[in-house]
């Protein structure tokens, strides 16, 4: 695939196992977010996995996302400054209607969720990747984190969210390993927000103006 040219923003994506505080992250970072969580299909796809040995869907599974058009959100708004995307519910496993995400004027912007590091290499061969983090607290803490948010937010079923939090715990090591192979960098919560501000920083950076070429003087 050919290396599109450069657009006016970048984005970062921002990936890691569901509970690991990306939310959290881009909050603090002052940026703009598009939540890729808006692009699961829906609860009667198909298409959508389930886990091994049960009935459940494998909503941690990469299928069970539509990667093509998060691809086509991200690039509209590197390019033009706006988009409409998904609104999801994930306790209904349902969109439930569409909304316009602006980013105005911004060099950079942060599209964050658990399969953010699927689209890295499209992203990069679009031309419109600044970075890619993955974060990372310990199974035990995210663990604790995501099971109390889910349940604060009546995402699922509490015997569901049990089974897959255990399920995610002893999973979180290859998550992260194969966030990593895809080209995410692992960091902490601290050295993302670091990172985050670096980017900014060199997107705000005005382009050094062409110096023209002069004849020397004798």
């Amino acid at each position: 695939m050919s290396i599109l040219s450069p657009s006016p923003a970048r984005v970062v994506l921002l990936c890691g196992p569901s509970g690991s505080g990306k939310s959290l992250v881009s909050a603090r970072s002052g940026l703009p977010v598009l939540r890729l969580d808006d692009f699961y299909k829906e609860g009667d796809d198909p298409t959508l996995p389930q886990v091994a040995g049960s009935s459940d869907i494998d909503w941690d599974h990469p299928d069970s996302w539509d990667a093509d058009v998060a691809v086509t959100a991200i690039v509209e708004l590197c390019r033009t400054g706006r988009t409409d995307v998904p609104v999801y519910d994930i306790s209904l496993s349902a969109r439930t209607g569409t909304e316009a995400v602006d980013v105005g004027r911004t060099p950079l912007f942060i599209a964050e969720g658990i399969f953010a590091a699927e689209v890295i290499t499209r992203c990069q061969e679009l031309g419109v990747l600044a970075d890619a983090l993955c974060l990372s607290r310990g199974p035990m803490r995210t663990f604790r984190r995501r099971f109390l948010r889910d349940l604060r937010e009546g995402r699922k079923s509490v015997p569901f969210l049990l089974r897959r939090g255990w399920r995610l715990m002893r999973l979180e090591r290859s998550i992260v390993a194969r966030q990593t192979g895809l080209g995410a960098y692992a960091c902490d919560k601290d050295e993302a927000l670091g990172r985050l501000a670096a980017a900014a920083a060199v997107g705000r950076r005005p382009a050094a103006a062409s110096t023209p070429a002069t004849t020397p003087t004798v």
